[in-house]
C-alpha cells in the first residue's frame, strides 16, 4: 500500500522534471502527505499544452458513487486489476494523473514496535507515482476532485517491509502515462511494474512521522540512533 508519501522539492523543480505550464499553482513542500489531504497531481496537457499541476483530494469518490464517503477506503488501487474493477476501469483509459513525490514512508515490525522507514531513490530525485482521479458531483452542485495511487507487488527492498508499494514510473514512461490519446490498457498495463530495488533505499525516521497532523522538515531526517 502507499499511506504516507513526501515532495519536499521546490515548484521550479517540480516544473523542470514534469514539463508543467509555468504560470503559479498551488504548492507546498509536503513532508507527511496522508489520505483525505489535498496533495499536488499532475495531468496531462491536451493540444501540445503543458502538464498541469493542481490539488486532489487523496481518496477516490467515483463520479457515481451515492455519497463523497468512499475515499476513505479507496487511497490506492491495486494495478493488477484496475482494468477489471469497475471503479477503475474507466479512469485507467482517460483519468490518468502522477503524484510528485520523493520518498513514501512505510513501517517496519521491529517486534511489538513498529518503525517508520522512508523510501527514497538511491539518487535521491524526484519521481511519479501513477494514480487515477475522478470528479464527484455534489447534491448541491459542489464539485469534489479526488485521487487514488496504484499500487504493485514490492520489489526485493521494499518486500523487507512490506509487500505492496506505489507504482513508480520510469522517468521515460511518465509521457505515455499522463498521454490522453493512449487509452487502450494493452499500452498503459505493461508500464505499471515494480520500480527495480537496485535504484531504490530507505533509512529510519522518527515516529513522530505517525501523527497525521505532523507535517515538518524534520519528518525526513535519519533517525538519529
Amino acid at each position: 500500500m502507499c499511506g504516507r508519501y513526501t515532495v519536499t522539492v521546490s515548484f521550479e523543480e517540480l516544473v523542470l522534471h514534469f514539463m508543467l505550464d509555468r504560470r503559479p499553482a498551488p504548492y507546498q513542500p509536503r513532508y507527511n502527505a496522508a489520505p483525505g489531504q489535498w496533495i499536488p497531481a499532475i495531468i496531462g496537457g491536451t493540444g501540445g499544452e503543458a502538464n498541469r499541476l493542481g490539488e486532489l483530494r487523496w481518496g477516490l469518490v467515483p463520479s457515481w458513487a451515492q455519497d463523497d464517503k468512499s475515499g476513505a477506503r479507496m487511497m490506492n488501487a491495486r494495478a493488477e486489476t484496475a482494468a477489471e474493477k469497475p471503479a477503475f476501469r474507466s479512469l485507467l483509459k482517460r483519468k490518468r494523473c502522477l503524484i510528485p513525490a520523493d520518498g513514501f514512508y512505510e513501517w517496519k515490525r521491529i517486534g511489538s514496535q513498529k518503525q517508520p522507514v522512508r523510501f527514497v531513490l538511491a539518487d535521491g530525485g524526484l519521481f511519479g507515482m501513477a494514480a487515477l482521479y475522478d470528479t464527484w458531483l455534489a447534491e448541491d452542485g459542489a464539485k469534489l476532485h479526488t485521487c487514488t495511487i496504484l499500487t504493485t507487488a514490492a520489489n526485493e527492498l521494499v518486500a523487507e517491509i512490506h509487500e505492496r508499494m506505489p507504482v513508480i514510473l520510469p522517468r521515460e514512461q511518465e509521457s505515455l502515462w499522463l498521454n490522453r490519446t493512449v487509452q487502450d490498457e494493452r499500452e498503459l498495463l505493461p508500464i505499471l511494474q515494480p520500480y527495480p530495488a537496485e535504484r531504490m533505499k530507505y533509512y529510519e525516521v522518527d515516529p513522530k512521522v505517525g501523527r497525521v497532523s505532523y507535517n515538518e522538515p524534520d519528518c525526513i531526517d535519519p533517525l538519529a540512533l
